[in-house]
């Protein structure tokens, strides 16, 4: 069997999906950034497996899928990075596992969230309530015991946030375990084996490329490549595993969900990037002539153009939400390919792509949008949803633990490819 036409190709389109959208995220950043990459993520997954049930809630998973990958967008990972750039083993190594970290806390709590949506069932619902109240308080009481107590700091000066993070993963786990969501648990270790390799294996990416010399956006390559083995981690724990029917659909949960990944994550998208200050900048670093006509052009194009792509979309797509009817396979696809195709086309006026401005990042987005527009459709008509081989619980553990050899490995080899890079950062002069 070809892959076009294995059930693997799901997966891949999704860590297409997810890889594409979380490299568009560097021009967005932040929680708001990640949250819109990780609805794409979830969005993808829900397509291509390819069930009603799972449809008529669609909204709401979604929107939690999204929560949950935009929650790690508050960690500061920009000195950790500098420290990948170094030529000491020790230094490099310790830049490479945190990124394993910060990475690993991303795809626990989007896959977590996600998968303890999907696992809600008539009989067994997750009370949110509680879980949120839960993960606020962990979040907390780590943070103030490892940063306060005992001032365990990753990226001094900057924020550290990650503990936080830390805590609302664990107090996520916990709840998982204790109320018998098995396959969310699955979701979520396997969202952050990927998601931690992914942002590791990238910094190691970036700083090669950074060190050939060649003129290339790399830190766009590390980006994509969280999103890319995220996206595999979460496709494949939730493509193996067997799913009971999901609950009917909460008439006022769609329509909030809709809200959120309608109006609200792309409202708060523009406001925080799109500005005239921001694009007066843009103007003068690309030498555009008349900077402040081109300013307020992009600003209305890019305002207006989503305002009405948004409403095109509620338009077309109230009556599914409100549960009057069933969603169908083509609506469900042509949405996420709407939804990514936004948020490309939103990042071009951030990168002067528009302008003639771009480079070949720009070319890159749409190309892989493009691939998966043309391979989803075969992929839904050959493969079968769930079925892919079921690993054991231990095995994530195994992988776990070889992901960080390998990762050590790693940052012994960008130690003999490079004196220190410029944007070099170290943590423990001790070891220089």
């Amino acid at each position: 069997m070809s892959l076009i036409r294995s059930p693997w190709m799901r997966v891949l389109l999704v860590a297409m999906a997810l890889g594409t959208a979380w490299a568009v995220r560097g021009q967005f950043g932040h929680e708001h950034g990640a949250a819109w990459a990780g609805a794409i993520g979830v969005l993808s997954v829900l397509v291509l497996a390819n069930r009603s049930d799972l449809w008529r809630r669609l909204p709401t998973i979604t929107a939690l899928g999204a929560i949950g990958w935009g929650a790690g967008g508050m960690m500061s990972y920009g000195m950790v990075v500098g420290y990948g750039r170094g030529d000491d083993w020790f230094n490099v190594s310790y830049g490479l596992c945190m990124l394993f970290l910060i990475g690993g806390l991303y795809g626990y709590i989007g896959g977590g969230l996600t998968g303890l949506a999907l696992e809600s069932t008539k009989k067994k619902k997750p009370d949110w309530a509680i879980l949120i109240t839960q993960m606020v308080a962990g979040g907390y009481l780590i943070w103030g015991i490892l940063i306060y107590q005992l001032e365990w700091l990753m990226t001094p000066p900057r924020s550290e946030l990650w503990a936080a993070c830390l805590g609302a993963a664990l107090a996520l786990g916990w709840y998982l375990n204790r109320n018998g969501f098995q396959r969310s648990i699955t979701v979520a270790l396997y969202s952050s084996l990927g998601a931690g390799f992914g942002f590791a294996f990238g910094n190691f990416l970036q700083v090669l490329g950074s060190a050939s010399g060649i003129a290339f956006n790399w830190w766009n390559v590390m980006e994509y490549s969280i999103g890319f083995f995220g996206g595999l981690g979460m496709a494949y724990s939730i493509f193996s595993q067997n799913w009971s029917e999901s609950r009917l659909p909460d008439k006022i949960s769609n329509q909030l969900g809709w809200i959120f990944l309608i109006i609200l994550l792309p409202l708060t998208n523009l406001i925080q990037q799109f500005n005239t200050e921001k694009f007066t900048v843009l103007a003068e670093r690309t030498d555009i002539v008349n900077g402040e006509s081109i300013t307020q052009l992009t600003l209305n194009i890019a305002w207006g153009g989503s305002l009405l792509i948004s409403i095109l979309l509620m338009i077309f797509f109230w009556r599914k939400v409100s549960g009057i009817s069933e969603w169908k396979l083509n609506n469900t696809w042509w949405l996420l390919m709407i939804y990514l195709g936004l948020f490309i086309f939103l990042s071009g006026f951030l990168t002067g792509a528009h302008w003639g401005y771009g480079s070949l990042r720009d070319i890159l987005y749409w190309l892989n949008a493009l691939l998966i527009l043309l391979l989803g459709p075969v992929a839904l008509s050959t493969a079968p949803g769930f079925n892919l081989p079921a690993l054991k619980s231990i095995r994530v553990v195994q992988l776990g633990i070889a992901s960080v050899l390998i990762l050590l490995v790693l940052s012994w080899v960008l130690t003999q490819t490079h004196d220190e890079l410029p944007g070099a950062q170290i943590r423990f002069s001790l070891w220089k």
